[in-house]
């Protein structure tokens, strides 16, 4: 698990042949009070954490892998910046664990490659035959349900 004061890192995985280590100088960490109901706690304790991280700037990553990124989290991007906040916890220390444990799976989630397209197959005879024979037992069933006209 990483450390929340040290480097992200993120183990090899499809994408990450090698995995990837994010220095901490990179990561910029911000604390402040959470939201919600009030408590004995909430209102003293700095305990919600935003983790940001520039993916556009970082030397961690190669050039492709700072392009493909950049396509992938293009709707969470604001100004360059993938920004993760986590504050479901009332201990900063596990908020800062969350919040980069988000932001790896956000990053393995960006940098893995496309899934293969999809070849386009032809039915085999056998199921067109079988699809005919259905759709003929059915058109019988149904005009079974007619009414009888006599001769």
């Amino acid at each position: 698990m990483n450390e929340p004061s040290g480097d992200l890192v993120l183990a090899p995985s499809p994408g990450l042949r090698h995995g990837v280590v994010i220095p901490a100088a990179e990561l910029v960490e911000r604390f402040s009070r959470s939201s919600g109901p009030g408590g004995q706690g909430v209102n003293t304790t700095d305990s919600r954490v935003e983790l940001v991280f520039e993916p556009g700037t970082s030397d961690a990553l190669t050039a492709a892998q700072r392009d493909r990124l950049a396509a992938a989290l293009a709707p969470r991007l604001v100004g360059g910046r993938v920004t993760v906040v986590a504050s479901e916890f009332r201990s900063q220390l596990r908020n800062r664990a969350a919040a980069r444990e988000r932001l790896a799976d956000l990053l393995r989630e960006g940098l893995a490659p496309p899934p293969a397209p999809r070849r386009a197959t032809k039915p085999t005879r056998g199921s067109k035959e079988r699809r005919i024979e259905g759709k003929k037992r059915r058109a019988q069933v149904k005009s079974g349900r007619g009414r009888i006209r006599p001769e």
